[in-house]
């Protein structure tokens, strides 16, 4: 039987959307077991009785205002931090939530637990390429700084990611850079550059920003920084192309007639570019699975997220990356 624990009080939608995608989830998914930590009263507006969905009902909650170490230090009853209770108890294989990201990413490192041997996790989503396969770009906010050898970890959390839940063959690993030549960057990207040469991956050289939509490679490894500036550009620049589309589509008669044709053409191509179809940013390097649900998720983005968790757990991606962390480590000497 596997054991989801979810944050039902966190996300812009919360906690209807949650509810929504954990029933969709029980339904669809054979031998699952959900258990929504929040408010029993709230929760229960939106939820039909399910013999696999059980509440564990608080009404605690940390907001997207708190501050995210303080707040899953001082708030223990509240939602996110039961949630990740669940985990470290052994009463939930994984956990989920669209709250906030910081204080998300402080309960998985302080109650879950770091594997043993990596250094900082990373927060790592899918997102969209043209041919529609996806790639993983971390770490995009677990931290802002990094050394090479985290990056190096990164590249072999993502590659074992994609091979095993992903199902990608010999995931080619792009290091995010600004240039394709070998000894362009900072001295962190060079350093780092070196040690994924050496590393058992798919390596394939740097990648350009510009690139990466088209499939450039199938892991892109960044620190935390970079990462959360392409991230939200890509996320802006999509947002804002729609809008622009929209508005030209609406300017005139003609044009309104237009959009009427190809309404199902422009819906597809939304679809394409929405990566909730991926699941949620996976926390990697953590002893369980830690999803990171996009705070505006709907239903669909919250049941694609619990696939995601159960594909981890099934496809023992941290028993995984907890055995090839160990051999590079006894390779090292350390």
């Amino acid at each position: 039987m596997m054991k989801i624990a979810i944050d039902a009080m966190g996300g812009d939608h919360a906690p209807k959307e949650i509810v929504l995608g954990a029933l969709k989830a029980v339904d669809e998914i054979p031998n699952l077991q959900i258990t929504l930590v929040g408010n029993q009263s709230e929760i229960n507006k939106y939820m039909t009785t399910h013999p696999s969905i059980s509440i564990l009902h608080t009404e605690e909650v940390i907001t997207g205002e708190d501050e995210p170490v303080r707040a899953v230090r001082r708030k223990k009853n509240s939602s996110l931090v039961l949630m990740a209770n669940e985990v470290k108890e052994g009463r939930a294989n994984a956990c989920i939530s669209a709250g906030n990201t910081g204080a998300l990413m402080s309960a998985g490192l302080f109650i879950v637990g770091r594997i043993k041997g990596i250094d900082r996790p990373a927060l790592s989503p899918t997102l969209p390429t043209v041919d529609g396969k996806g790639f993983l770009l971390l770490d995009v906010g677990a931290n802002a700084d990094a050394k090479p050898n985290h990056l190096l970890q990164y590249a072999m959390m993502g590659s074992i990611y994609m091979e095993k839940v992903r199902q990608f063959n010999q995931p080619r690993v792009g290091l995010l850079n600004i240039g394709t030549e070998e000894g362009k960057g900072n001295e962190l990207t060079r350093k780092a550059y070196e040690l994924l040469s050496e590393a058992p991956i798919n390596f394939i050289g740097n990648v350009e920003a510009r690139d990466l939509l088209n499939g450039a490679a199938d892991v892109v490894v960044t620190y935390g920084f970079s990462g959360n500036l392409t991230l939200k550009t890509i996320e802006g620049t999509a947002m804002t192309l729609f809008s622009m589309m929209k508005k030209q589509f609406m300017a005139n008669t003609k044009t309104k007639i237009a959009a009427v044709l190809a309404k199902k053409e422009l819906r597809e191509l939304k679809n394409q570019l929405d990566y909730s179809e991926y699941g949620g940013a996976g926390l990697f390097g953590l002893q369980a699975p830690v999803i990171k649900a996009h705070g505006s998720s709907n239903s669909q983005a919250i049941f694609s997220a619990i696939k995601q968790a159960v594909e981890i757990v099934d496809k023992e991606v941290i028993p995984t990356i907890s055995s090839e962390v160990l051999k590079l480590t006894e390779e090292k000497g350390e």
